[in-house]
This record gives structure tokens, sequence and C-alpha cells, in this order.
């Protein structure tokens, strides 16, 4: 009887300690900024996909990156970094407009080579490398929105 006790207990301090980690993860910035990230890139990619119907790939990337960035600087803001109010928003808007043009350039130089290369890509190629470009623009962003928020109070 003891030593199912002593199972018992080990069992439930390693079951406790696993959801301790896994509730830890789901609390750091990183993991949330990688759900606010997924989603803004999915939002990227259909606004990307609409307007390249009605405009050139450059200006599409453009438009879509724009939006998208605008939406996950405020999610993030609040969801990532626990800023709230409005105290520093203008700054933290320009600052994160530089983040985006970060991006911006990574995605457009992705889009230029990809049309340097291939003058009429398909679709699914096009989106294939901005997915590519996108998952390097997303480490820029995690590294500069961190810092644009880093003077204020962002805990880990």
């Amino acid at each position: 009887m003891v030593g199912i006790r002593k199972r018992e207990t080990r069992s439930g301090g390693i079951h406790a300690s696993w959801c301790t980690r896994v509730r830890n993860i789901c609390r750091s910035q990183l993991f949330r900024f990688y759900l606010v990230g997924g989603a803004s890139a999915g939002v990227y990619l259909l606004l990307f996909l609409i307007l390249r119907v009605y405009c050139a790939s450059q200006i599409a990337n453009m438009l879509a990156l724009l939006l998208s960035a605008i939406a996950n600087t405020a999610v993030n803001r609040r969801f990532t970094f626990g800023i709230r109010g409005t105290a520093g928003i203008i700054r933290q808007y320009l600052q994160g407009l530089v983040v985006f043009a970060l991006g911006l350039v990574v995605t457009s130089g992705a889009l230029l080579v990809l049309h340097s290369g291939v003058p009429e890509p398909s679709w699914t190629l096009e989106v294939s490398v901005l997915v590519a470009a996108n998952l390097i623009a997303t480490i820029v962003r995690f590294l500069g929105l961190r810092r644009v928020f880093s003077g204020e109070h962002v805990p880990t």
C-alpha cells in the first residue's frame, strides 16, 4: 500500500509539474506572440489573396502587410506585452510602423527576387515565397516589438 501511495504521489507530482510547465509556456510572451502572429499571418495571407485579384503583388503585399501590422501591433500591445491604456500609444504605433517597414523590406525583397527569376509566377509560388519571407519577418517583428515595448512594464 505504501508503494502505491508513493507512485500516486510521484505521478501526481510529475503531472502537476508538467501542467505547471505547460501553463508557464502558455503564459510566456513568446507563446502569446506566436498565437497573435499565426492569426496575423492568416489574415495577411487572406488579404494578400483578395488584394492580388485587383492589384500587382507588391501593392497587394504592402496593403495586406500594413493592415495586418496595425491590427497585430494593437493585439500584441495588449495581449502579448500586457500594455493597457493610451500612455505612449502614438510612439508605440510609430515604432510599430518601423517594425512593419522592416517586414515590408523582407517580403518585398522576396517578391522582387522571385519575379526577377520567374517573370509570371503562380499565386501558389508567390504565397509560398511570402510564407517563407514572413517567417523571417516574424523574428524581426518579435525582436522589434519587444524593443518597442521594453520601456513599458513587459511581463515575461
